[in-house]
């Protein structure tokens, strides 16, 4: 048998013929200690599987551990059909949109992250669909050397609190503004 501090597992199961031997060799009258000893299991151990065992494999099989209720605070099968329906004829909602349909039509009473824990439970947000991952790299800007070449021009409002006194409030005003690129020139009007 392996050595349990080489093994790096959390639960270490015994077999099931490792249970049936231990047993049988508690009760053909060896002492709790020697059977420990040469299985390397606790005397717990021996002493539960030794009142389960009737004679069969069966008896020392591992029982399952779901257990028998659903938790108080689960959601209940009604909120799930909510849920389920929504997504049905929405195939495309958001969790937040999700969240906020269940808030105010279902009265749904619960935070937006248990919402999001049982979408992925039933598989909702298991394939995640991200198309461009790249990153940015910039591209090289071309910068004319020859006047004229390009240019770049700008319009804006001129607000009334930059007029002065003697000019109409209800007349608007615009400044052009054009710079080139080459000698970085500007020209306002």
């Amino acid at each position: 048998m392996t050595n349990i501090s080489q093994l790096n597992k959390r639960y270490l199961p015994h077999e099931l013929k490792t249970r049936i031997h231990a047993v049988e060799t508690y009760r053909n009258g060896n002492s709790i200690d020697h059977v420990c000893r040469k299985y390397y299991i606790s005397r717990i151990s021996l002493w539960r599987w030794n009142k389960r065992y009737d004679g069969t494999p069966e008896s020392l099989m591992d029982k399952s551990h779901k257990p028998h209720s659903k938790h108080p605070n689960a959601h209940t099968d009604t909120e799930s059909k909510w849920i389920k329906d929504l997504i049905r004829r929405n195939p495309h909602i958001t969790l937040c949109e999700l969240w906020i349909k269940l808030k105010r039509n279902k009265g749904y009473k619960r935070h937006i992250v248990s919402l999001y824990r049982l979408l992925r439970r039933i598989g909702f947000y298991n394939q995640l669909l991200i198309t461009d991952t790249s990153k940015y790299t910039p591209k090289h800007y071309d910068t004319p050397k020859m006047l004229g070449k390009k240019w770049q021009i700008d319009v804006k409002y001129v607000p009334n609190e930059c007029k002065t006194k003697n000019l109409p409030e209800d007349k608007r005003f615009y400044q052009y503004t054009c710079i080139d690129e080459a000698a970085r020139e500007r020209y306002l009007y």
